[in-house]
């Protein structure tokens, strides 16, 4: 039989778990004493604001605040604390004593139907009427998580979509987008492979267990292009084109409708009742930006309006910060603070190649821009 040695004053493993534990219980201890003294200055503090208020005084004496600090930092370092985090502690602290003494009426209005709002009345929000939720594959809107949509502006071959479709499916894209019908400023520009591109788009999607979104052109379109995609794409030249917006609902496919370049919200809201009354309620709204003089940007985008459209309608909303912003290094920032602001997610343009991308090759991220991006913020709670 083998006797092990074990050196005097080395703490086996049994020893190192109970004074860890020892150690870690004493914190939790210090924790929570900590925490009742915070409520009992808390309360003392509230009653000094009484008192102040019935001698009708002031609640900052700034005076007494920077003596007070000083004397805090005096002693703080005398037990080994630094001047920074007496600061910092002090701040808190003095913060929470101001909250305390002075009383805040509650101003929180009640949510109301929005005045004015009769020509969209389904889209409105209304008493008693639940967010909408639209689901595309396993990607939600509007129920609370924050849905990136990715993929190339324009469908160009087989293996271009295959391979967007890997780089997005590895960054955890669960919609991929691609035109296959392109509607360009320039008739000599490149207008898509029509159905066949479709045809890659969603073979390149579902074969990784993704959801596709593209764009309709044309109200005889609808019907094919709804076989073929999950989420259909009405974009911004065509967003008050009547006969497309109910072609479109009838097929009844979620409809992702772009806001346009001169449209106010509530002439957006309008088009968006187009699709409501035809019977399809499942309407993502997209802001894309607007025409401004500004020439440092493709477009401004308005990221108002995502608060905004908060008061007046139950519809998820969405940001397309690619055709806002026009250049790929200020997507990023844009789509932080999409996120900011609320919107239920993104739609933006990545190109596996993109120096060799056949349209808006200048706002198309990389696939590594667009990982980054996810990372930060898909499905991250918003405010619902």
């Amino acid at each position: 039989m083998t006797t092990k040695t074990i050196t005097a004053g080395a703490p086996v493993a049994g020893d190192d778990f109970l004074v860890f534990g020892a150690l870690r219980a004493s914190i939790n201890r210090i924790d929570e004493r900590l925490l009742q003294l915070l409520a009992e200055r808390a309360r003392v503090a509230k009653d000094i604001g009484l008192a102040k208020r019935i001698a009708e005084k002031t609640v900052h004496d700034a005076e007494r605040e920077q003596h007070h600090a000083e004397e805090l930092r005096r002693l703080g370092e005398t037990l080994g604390l630094s001047a920074r985090t007496i600061r910092e502690l002090f701040q808190v602290l003095a913060r929470l004593a101001f909250e305390r003494q002075i009383e805040v009426p509650n101003d929180k209005t009640q949510r109301v139907t929005p005045p004015d709002s009769d020509a969209f009345r389904l889209a409105r929000w209304e008493l008693g009427r639940s967010v909408t939720v639209v689901n595309v594959g396993e990607a939600q809107f509007g129920g609370g998580l924050f849905e990136v949509i990715g993929g190339p502006c324009a469908v160009e071959s087989e293996a271009q979509i295959n391979e967007a479709a890997d780089h997005a499916r590895a960054a955890g894209v669960r919609i991929l987008r691609g035109g296959a019908f392109k509607p360009r400023t320039s008739p000599y520009d490149f207008q898509g492979h029509g159905l066949r591109a479709l045809e890659w788009l969603a073979d390149a999607a579902h074969s990784r267990g993704m959801s596709t979104v593209t764009e309709v052109l044309a109200p005889a379109h609808a019907d094919d292009i709804a076989c073929r995609a999950d989420l259909l794409q009405i974009g911004a030249r065509n967003m008050q084109n009547v006969p497309l917006l109910r072609a479109c609902a009838r097929t009844g496919r979620p409809i992702l409708l772009k806001r346009g370049p001169g449209a106010t919200i509530r002439e957006w809201l309008c088009a968006a009742e187009y699709i409501l009354l035809a019977g399809n309620p499942n309407v993502i709204l997209c802001e894309r930006g607007l025409r401004t003089f500004e020439r440092e940007t493709r477009n401004t985008l308005d990221l108002s309006s995502v608060a905004a459209l908060r008061e007046l309608t139950h519809l998820p909303v969405i940001v397309d910060p690619s055709h806002a912003a026009g250049r790929d290094e200020l997507i990023a920032p844009l789509c932080r603070a999409a996120h900011a602001v609320g919107a239920d997610g993104l739609i933006v343009e990545m190109h596996p190649c993109r120096e060799n991308a056949l349209c808006d090759k200048r706002q198309a991220l990389s696939p590594s821009q667009l990982r980054g991006i996810t990372d930060e913020l898909q499905l991250v709670r918003t405010r619902y």
